[in-house]
């Protein structure tokens, strides 16, 4: 494997501002870096990339989340009310009771935690000296909000991979470091996310992650088809159970939709625990698919919002280290994540594009071969196991 670029692109401590870098040798890949000005998105920091398939843009200024995509021609991403990336000094997490974060949720790919995620609430936890004291979290945590620290770029002769850091640290609080190398191979219509928090204090940390996969038209439309393979599924409250029986299909917009969730365990392959889900249009010619392992992510949430288009037409895949409950339920769940001191975790998602119909029916069948593994069990109502009911 030749390496034809490797370039710093933001380094700690610099000065000088966001680089401007463009690179095209010809065979149809690029990178291209740039600062947004003006309005809520002003100093956003935005680095494009096109594997000559698939092309992307990250954006380093908020914690290296995927703001859009587009694979060949299939757009990748949502239509949100919220039509600009914002800056996080723009962002209030604590507006609205905690759930300032979605003044600036319009990414196609979104992280949350670390330390936190899932909807806000008042927690209690102990200090250094082991006295307890209460915190309010805010819906999905701090890394969205968080401009990375160091970002880079290398692109060999098979491959492109932007690596970036990103802290949620603080004194007497939790010291908790994200490094994440987002890959994408020349002329493929994939990208891998590899991401590893590390405890940078000597305490343990707690820890939650979850990925809001999201996607708008036209991959979304009425008949649009959510594949999943799982052994439990349930809705997360009362309104989510009004559509449990339709749970895997998608209407066209419909003004004054209110949101619905639905919590999975998922079937994951003997040994690997490996497992994938899909998006797939109604032509079935269309798809895209989360691949991960049930090691990382042994959670996983289906968030459907097919309100009006205005209002953010839109629906979600979240594989996660937990549900996104307040973290206190989850914890008595024994689902959240603790980190030793100096300790390291590290976890895999790939997002695979597909534009085809061979391509989209080959994924569906591997789907139903999961499915074999194991019986599904769909629970009409919340269940205590994963709704705080």
């Amino acid at each position: 494997m030749k390496t034809l670029y490797k370039l710093p692109l933001l380094s700690p401590g610099s000065t000088a501002g966001f680089k401007t870098v463009e690179l095209n040798d010809g065979t149809g890949w690029s990178v291209k870096s740039y600062t947004l000005r003006g309005g809520l998105q002003d100093g956003v920091q935005v680095v494009e990339i096109n594997n000559g398939k698939l092309s992307f843009a990250v954006l380093p200024t908020r914690g290296m989340g995927i703001w859009k995509g587009q694979c060949v021609d299939l757009p990748l991403g949502w239509d949100s009310p919220v039509k600009d990336p914002v800056n996080p000094a723009f962002i209030n997490q604590q507006e609205r009771g905690g759930i300032g974060w979605l003044k600036g949720f319009n990414e196609w790919v979104v992280r949350c935690g670390l330390n936190s995620m899932g909807a806000p609430c008042t927690d209690t936890v102990l200090d250094y000296s082991g006295n307890e004291f209460d915190v309010s979290l805010t819906l999905h945590g701090n890394i969205a909000n968080i401009p990375a620290r160091a970002v880079s770029i290398e692109v060999t002769d098979q491959a492109i991979t932007l690596k970036g850091e990103v802290d949620e640290t603080m004194m007497f609080g939790p010291a908790l470091r994200l490094n994440t190398e987002i890959r994408t191979e020349l002329g493929s219509g994939n990208l891998s996310i590899v991401d590893t928090v590390t405890n940078l204090g000597g305490n343990p940390v707690e820890h939650q992650l979850l990925y809001h996969v999201n996607y708008g038209a036209p991959l979304l439309e009425k008949g649009s088809r959510m594949v999943v393979p799982f052994k439990q599924l349930a809705p997360r409250d009362p309104r989510a159970a009004e559509g449990i029986k339709t749970v895997d299909t998608y209407t066209a917009p419909e003004v004054g939709f209110v949101e619905q969730g639905y919590y999975y365990e998922l079937v994951g392959k003997r040994g690997t625990q490996e497992t994938m889900t899909m998006l797939r249009n109604a032509a079935g010619d269309r798809a895209s698919c989360l691949k991960f392992s049930l090691k990382d992510f042994p959670c996983f949430t289906l968030w459907k919002n097919p309100a009006g288009q205005a209002d953010g037409y839109v629906t979600g895949m979240e594989p996660a280290t937990s549900y996104p409950n307040s973290r206190r339920f989850e914890r008595e769940k024994g689902r959240v994540i603790n980190i030793d001191g100096g300790k390291s975790r590290t976890t895999t998602l790939v997002i695979e594009n597909l534009t085809t119909k061979k391509a989209v029916h080959e994924a569906e069948v591997e789907i139903k071969q999961l499915q074999k593994i194991a019986k599904s069990n769909v629970h009409p109502l919340p269940i205590a196991r994963f709704s705080d009911i």
